[in-house]
């Protein structure tokens, strides 16, 4: 693709390095900035910038907010004797938008991947184990996508757990394998939710 301005290439570049955007695409992001305001630009950048400066992860969850303690962690509405599993904040998003579950969240930052490099150390499995040790919890739900890193990182998991007092379960399978979590609609999710299982039983690791 040639460029009549250094400016420009190098602005579809860095929009090019986002996941699925292409130089098409990103030549139409850019261009399409470039007809706005500089107080709409303005906005769109102070936007990126705060992003960046002021996100944190909760300090219980790991999940994205603006405060250490989440809105979800700290709500008195939410039932803490519930954890669901989750593999990022895209997936809790998946979750709360079935209006389905009333629980809390653990978000591991990843799925154990030994193609990728990525071992148990690399997520945040310790702070779950720790949450368990406070005796509060009754149950936990593995919501991880139905891949066979989800799968590997169920059965990881299963076995950390076995040591805890805790009900483990998993969704219902109403998800086809290879699917993730993000990618489903709200109906078959919630339901998927609702109908979860033991993991002994839905297991085929035994």
């Amino acid at each position: 693709m040639n460029f009549s301005s250094k400016l420009l290439q190098h602005a579809v570049e860095e929009f090019g390095r986002l996941p699925g955007i292409g130089n098409k695409t990103a030549l139409r992001l850019v261009l399409h900035l470039l007809k706005q305001s500089d107080q709409e630009v303005s906005r769109f950048t102070q936007a990126i910038d705060q992003l960046k400066e002021k996100i944190q992860y909760c300090q219980e969850c790991y999940n994205i907010s603006d405060e250490p303690i989440c809105e979800i962690c700290r709500s008195i509405k939410r039932d803490k004797s519930t954890i669901c599993v989750v593999e990022d904040t895209r997936d809790v998003m998946a979750i709360e938008n079935t209006n389905q579950y009333q629980g809390v969240y653990h978000v591991l930052g990843g799925l154990i991947s030994p193609m990728d490099g990525i071992g148990p150390s690399d997520l945040k499995i310790e702070g779950l184990l720790e949450r368990l040790r406070k005796g509060e919890v009754k149950e936990v739900i593995l919501a991880l996508s139905a891949t066979m890193e989800g799968d590997t990182t169920i059965f990881y998991l299963y076995r950390k757990l076995r040591e805890f007092d805790v009900e483990v379960s998993t969704i219902a399978r109403g998800i086809a394998f290879g699917g993730e979590l993000e990618y489903v609609d709200e109906i078959t999710l919630g339901r998927s939710i609702l109908t979860r299982v033991p993991y002994e039983r839905n297991s085929s690791w035994k």
